[in-house]
């Protein structure tokens, strides 16, 4: 969106405007002494902020988050924007409100002597609409409703003709206006500083609520319907979030953070380690880094996401800059005491109950015997390929851009991996026949599935990953391989011997004491405890397989409390960021999924999805 500069913000520059609005352009004109007007589409209000002497604050922030803004030189600019901005979208939609938002001088309730933590005051004023009353009345129980981290609000009912700050409302008492006041508790008192987290929190706060009392009153209006109060939020993306997105996304491609901690020599290693009778660890390989660590750290820290107007996107690509932050510095300390700490840090620790879930399924299991279904003979390397090439030519039917370049590896362990749009294959690869469409169902039918609907949302990140999105990603992949009728009783066993080792390899358990344990406790073959052993402790100790059974456990509870799986194949997204897809997706700034899991149309899939929305332990998966 391309600003222009406006040398003065007259009634006839405003008029521009609301041409533009004609037009069906966005509106995003930069005004003398630091002014703004921003409307990314016609919107049935407009959010003030008048700027003062002290530098912008977070009422600056909280107007210029909206889709409507108007960041106003002074008094006279804000009365001249109602005239002719509001005038247009009270003819287009029937009803108009203003919300003028600032800050109090000073944080008066504060007492540097006091022994707790005071309250803090917000004002707030309307005009005497009946419909600004509702909107008054959903602010007021809009900020009480958040849990406060730090200080509870207190809210002052003013009227408008007695509130100080109401100035505007009374320039224009027939324009519905709502006045709101609220205490700079982010300032730390006496001194220029801030409290970077508490602004933010506020921000966020002070903008959701408005966002809701705007709502509250187009719904008593009854002249706009809104589905919901999120749905008034940005449409489009701004130049800054643009640039920050293809920042982040040309940071992460820099390097492959799996393949620069898997060792190239496994098929070596392996040897070394049955001619040491299994006694002593083999020494591990790994490919030279490609990347400069501090370069791209940092490039990745000088991205400005205070320029983004957008809390929602901001915390997104904070979040995944701090992902990519400690991933720079896993990989840099492979081989490193560090880099188990590290892991620990990205993946997170193995907790008591998912340990005792990854326990109980080994016990149930340990008498159980693999399904005649297993049973079909042995796939190679060159038929997974030609598999996998027919599974990416259905998905190209329905989606040209579903583009993936297959690749047969040496350098590799045994298995299947993406990267980015490419599938590798490991040479060494054998597998039964009778799981092949259930691991291309994991691989391709949501791995890549994922990152080509990720690609389709016009925002980078939704293809590379949310930070933290790796535990659902894989919980769905192994769902996905029980939908396509492939989950067998081997492999839940390795899933969940995956967690017991995991938990055994963070409490320093050493690449032997676990090796022995997966032989003899869980009884899995020398070669299959190996190479187990072996993805534990690559790169020095990954706590990454921990996430398999995890995630599995928050698909099977998200069903079983309702939950739908659609959009989880938007992108690359973590449990925590179901909430967040929706509201982007009720500003219409995501798109449906572009193509379906084919593993959805599967004979069984349906009958295992109903099942496992009934309640379905990851024992009830196997097939049987």
């Amino acid at each position: 969106m391309n600003q222009i500069k406006i040398t003065s913000p007259t009634r006839a520059e405003f008029t521009e405007a609301v041409a533009l609005l004609k037009a069906g352009k966005a509106v995003r004109l930069d005004l003398e002494n630091g002014g703004r007007i921003h409307i990314d589409r016609p919107l049935p209000f407009l959010c003030i902020h008048i700027l003062t002497g002290r530098d912008a604050g977070a009422a600056h922030d909280v107007a210029s988050a909206n889709a409507s803004y108007l960041i106003a030189p002074d008094l006279g600019s804000a009365v001249r924007a109602i005239e002719s901005v509001g005038a247009f979208l009270k003819e287009h939609f029937g009803a108009f409100i203003v919300f003028d938002v600032g800050e109090l001088e000073r944080d008066t309730m504060f007492n540097e002597d006091s022994p707790y933590l005071p309250p803090f005051e917000i004002t707030v004023s309307g005009t005497r609409d009946t419909e600004v009353a509702g909107a008054l009345k959903s602010f007021r129980s809009a900020v009480e409703a958040v849990v406060a981290k730090f200080r509870v609000p207190r809210l002052v009912k003013l009227e408008a003709v007695a509130d100080e700050h109401a100035a505007l409302a009374r320039k224009v008492p027939d324009v519905p206006c709502l006045t709101v006041r609220f205490a700079p508790i982010y300032r730390v008192p006496e001194s220029e500083e801030i409290y970077p987290d508490l602004r933010d929190r506020v921000v966020a706060n002070i903008f959701d609520a408005g966002l809701q009392a705007i709502a509250a009153y187009l719904e008593s209006s009854r002249t706009v319907e809104v589905p919901s109060y999120r749905a008034l939020g940005r449409r489009a993306f701004i130049d800054p979030v643009t640039k920050a997105d293809r920042t982040i996304d040309e940071i992460a491609a820099t390097f492959d953070f799996l393949l620069a901690v898997t060792p190239i020599n496994a098929d070596a290693a392996w040897k070394q380690f049955k001619s040491d009778r299994f006694q002593s660890a083999p020494r591990l390989l790994y490919r030279p880094l490609s990347v400069e660590i501090d370069v791209e750290k940092k490039r990745l820290f000088s991205i400005p996401f205070d320029r983004f107007e957008d809390p929602v996107l901001s915390n997104l690509y904070r979040e995944k800059q701090q992902e990519l932050d400690l991933q720079l510095s896993l990989i840099s300390a492979r081989e490193t005491p560090r880099f188990v700490e590290l892991g620990r840090a990205l993946y997170g620790r193995v907790e008591p109950e998912l340990r005792i879930a990854a326990e109980n399924i080994l016990a149930e299991t340990a008498n159980m015997e693999e399904s005649a279904a297993d049973e079909t003979g042995s796939a190679d390397c060159y038929e997974i390929e030609r598999a996998a090439q027919a599974m990416v030519a259905a998905y190209q039917q329905l989606h040209p851009e579903f583009e993936v370049e297959i690749e047969l590896r040496d350098d590799l362990p045994a298995g299947l991996m993406v990267s980015g749009p490419r599938l590798l294959i490991s040479r060494s690869t054998i597998m039964a026949r009778g799981r092949l469409n259930a691991l291309l169902s994991h691989e391709i039918g949501v791995h890549l599935l994922t990152y080509f609907n990720g690609a389709a949302q016009g925002l980078r990140i939704f293809r590379s990953g949310l930070a933290g999105y790796e535990g659902l990603q894989e919980g769905l992949a192994v769902f996905a391989e029980y939908l396509a009728g492939g989950m067998t009783l081997a492999r839940m066993r390795l899933i969940a011997a995956r967690v017991a080792a995991c938990a055994d390899m963070l409490d320093g358990a050493s690449f032997v004491e676990t090796f022995d344990r997966l032989l003899h406790k869980y009884g899995f073959t020398e070669a299959r405890a190996f190479s187990l052993t072996l993805r534990l402790y690559r790169g020095g100790g990954l706590a990454k397989d921990a996430i398999y059974l995890r995630g599995l456990l928050e698909v099977l509870g998200h069903l079983k409390n309702g939950g739908s799986l659609t959009p989880f194949w938007m992108g690359k997204i973590a449990a925590s960021h179901f909430g967040v897809m929706q509201e982007l997706n009720s500003r219409g700034l995501l798109r449906a999924p572009v193509v379906s899991p084919a593993f959805l149309s599967h004979p069984d899939a349906k009958k295992g999805l109903d099942r496992a929305r009934a309640g379905l332990s990851p024992v009830e998966m196997i097939s049987t």
